[in-house]
């Protein structure tokens, strides 16, 4: 990613334009500084968003395959929670 910086022009309701500057005002902070880290924040959430998507996804299209579990994976996780639910009812947890 480029560390250029691109100017956009984004036309806002007055509504949106009073609480960005009101925001600004507040924060002591340049309205296009808020506003970008606002954008970056709703970027990164839709990123967030979109992998979450694709993983139940690809959950939903492999299961009952043979790509639904992993054996091996399973037992090691069951070991390891019983081996830990073991130690705490030696110690009286």
């Amino acid at each position: 990613m480029s560390n250029a910086i691109h100017n956009l022009h984004v036309p806002l309701p007055a509504p949106i334009y009073d609480e960005l500057r009101d925001a600004s005002r507040r924060s002591g902070r340049p309205a296009t500084q808020v506003a970008r880290e606002a954008i970056a924040r709703w970027l990164a959430e839709e990123r967030r968003a979109r992998v979450r998507r694709e993983i139940e996804a690809y959950a939903l299209a492999a299961s009952g395959t043979p790509h639904d579990l992993d054996p091996a994976l399973e037992r090691a996780a069951a070991e390891q929670v019983l081996g830990h639910a073991g130690a705490k009812r030696r110690r009286g947890a």
